[in-house]
């Protein structure tokens, strides 16, 4: 970890401090934690978790850059996905999963707003304290003549809702158990306390769902002894809860990721599992907690089994490429100006960052999944990749 920089002493505090409320809890818990529970504190520890703190996260300042810090054609184009429910009788409502700096939000209902197909109400439900008030400075500041529209929530509306839920890197980082498969069985990763630390403790997966799980995907995929992966086993009980709130309309989920054959493949016999700290990636989620990112990549056929489990058609799946395009990329692009103009050149580059298979135009995935919907959802058209999940 040499090439990572060091953080400040004050960041340096607030992870010991969040360290130490870790260790008190595999104190109580006996000894050790699921890698799972461990990347829970991490992340979302009121005020002291990687998404709760201060510490800026996105964009060239932060640790990462997601799509919509990256350029608003990605909301622009998305906003195409949501007017197609927006428009139809009975117009509805928009609610976005985790709506980070708040960027997607301005994006998508500025161009909602050009296109005369405003939601009855923008629902953004958010863990984070210290996002929501990010959050509501950027609406205020781009959009405060929409900020009457935008409703925030710390839990699922109730039971009815009609029109657009929208995940944007929200299913990356919920939190995963870690395996590795034996040759005969499957054993998790835990976490235990080791001086000012951490380190792993590797047990026999337990009875039942995790055991059934893994050697099923093991028996399925040919995995080698000594083959380390993850698992979502918060992603059913997830999609149910959103699934039972959704009475007609589109959840549309953006996220790098593979289809399960591709995920469990033996090009990843590592996994997948990745820390990100001020746009350096590397692999040890043990290293200052509450200070970098840690995800896991999604495996997309997991989430279409678990919303055809919940009563959910699966409309569509592609690369973000082919969705972005068939969105009309290209119009938006054209918009721009003149092609030796200054601002096509910018926002053409910011289209490859986009697309590009080398960048994230592969890695990053979009699924559709509708429940009442007749409309086709533009995006889906082009390449439709539901036989490869």
């Amino acid at each position: 970890m040499s090439k990572l920089p060091a953080p400040s002493s004050q960041a340096l505090e607030v992870s010991a401090e969040l360290a130490r409320l870790i260790r008190k809890e595999i104190e109580q818990a006996g000894g050790a934690i699921p890698f799972s529970r461990y990347m829970e504190l991490c992340l979302y520890t009121p005020g002291l978790g990687y998404y709760s703190a201060g510490r800026q996260k996105f964009g060239p300042g932060g640790d990462f850059v997601t799509a919509p810090e990256l350029s608003s054609l990605f909301g622009r184009c998305l906003a195409r996905s949501c007017a197609a429910v927006l428009e139809a009788p009975g117009g509805g409502d928009l609610l976005e999963f985790g709506a980070g700096s708040g960027r997607l939000a301005v994006d998508l209902l500025g161009e909602l707003s050009a296109m005369n197909c405003l939601p009855g109400r923008y629902f953004i439900l958010e863990r984070s304290a210290e996002l929501k008030q990010r959050q509501q400075e950027a609406l205020q500041r781009h959009l405060p003549h929409l900020l009457d529209k935008v409703v925030w929530l710390d839990r699922l509306p109730d039971n009815g809702f009609r029109g657009v839920m929208l995940a944007n890197e929200v299913l990356d980082a919920m939190s995963v158990e870690r395996f590795r498969w034996t040759g005969s069985a499957a054993e998790c990763f835990d976490v235990t306390a080791a001086g000012n630390g951490f380190e792993w403790r590797v047990r026999p997966a337990s009875t039942g769902r995790e055991q059934d799980v893994i050697q099923a995907l093991a028996a399925g995929y040919d995995m080698a002894p000594g083959f380390v992966s993850e698992v979502n086993f918060a992603l059913r009980p997830w999609l149910r809860a959103v699934a039972d709130v959704l009475e007609s309309g589109l959840l549309l989920l953006v996220d790098y990721g593979y289809p399960r054959h591709e995920y469990y493949h033996a090009q990843r016999s590592a996994g997948t599992l990745m820390c990100h700290y001020q746009h350096r990636a590397h692999d040890d989620p043990l290293l200052w907690p509450g200070l970098q990112d840690i995800t896991a990549h999604v495996d997309f056929t997991a989430v279409a089994e678990a919303a055809v489990a919940a009563g959910l058609d699966v409309a569509g799946y592609t690369t973000q490429a082919w969705f972005l395009l068939d969105c009309g990329l290209d119009g938006f692009l054209q918009q721009a100006g003149p092609t030796d103009s200054v601002e096509y050149m910018r926002q053409a580059q910011q289209a490859k960052t986009l697309i590009l298979p080398g960048e994230m135009g592969e890695r990053f995935k979009c699924i559709g999944l509708t429940r009442n919907l007749e409309q086709d959802i533009p995006g889906f058209s082009m390449q439709d990749m539901r036989a490869r999940l």
